[in-house]
């Protein structure tokens, strides 16, 4: 075998393998039946706290942030506010305007989201699929994003979110989402 055809079955490999197994591959009927079930209007409302980090592609930490959030829902319309604070001393505040259908699907946009994003709840998962387009001071690139997050018994949300470029990994997002403790709840 050649070196031209081992190289090309490695780029496919890389490229084309991870969208059929792996976190990529994942569907949210992959979820179905499994409990308790993830209801973005219970569990994305009112205070919450959110703490992650950020991996680069090389797989280091590249940041850190804490970020407060407050979900507010008007029947299937809500607004998710977030000022994440970064461990550079960086703050960015967002904000997701999400409408949730009956049938458990999602349509999310936000100010840097290019287009609208989709996704679906199923089970005690959300994923969510969209363009981001980072601020300038990240270099201005539009990342596609695969969005997952996982309801935990406890009620925390755990998020893991990929960015791509090109189909090639260029950054990683875990987080945790829960109920902002009594404690730090601004009044």
């Amino acid at each position: 075998m050649s070196i031209w055809a081992v190289l090309f079955l490695a780029v496919v490999a890389l490229l084309v393998l991870p969208r059929f197994i792996g976190f990529r591959a994942q569907k949210p009927a992959d979820l179905a039946g499994q409990g308790p079930r993830f209801d973005l209007r219970a569990h994305l409302s009112g205070p919450i706290l959110c703490e992650g980090v950020i991996y680069g592609p090389l797989g280091r930490v590249s940041s850190r942030f804490v970020a407060e959030m407050q979900g507010e829902w008007d029947g299937n319309r809500g607004v998710l506010r977030e000022r994440f604070r970064y461990d550079s001393g960086r703050v960015q505040d967002r904000e997701w305007r999400l409408t949730v259908g009956n049938d458990g699907t999602i349509r999310a946009e936000a100010d840097d989201v290019v287009g609208a994003g989709t996704g679906r709840a199923e089970g005690p998962a959300v994923q969510l699929l969209y363009r981001i387009k980072l601020d300038a001071e990240a270099g201005g690139h539009v990342l596609d994003v695969v969005d997952w997050m996982y309801l935990m018994e406890n009620g925390t949300v755990m998020n893991r979110s990929q960015f791509r470029k090109f189909g090639i990994k260029v950054a990683e997002l875990v987080a945790t989402m829960r109920p902002m403790p009594q404690a730090l709840v601004k009044a």
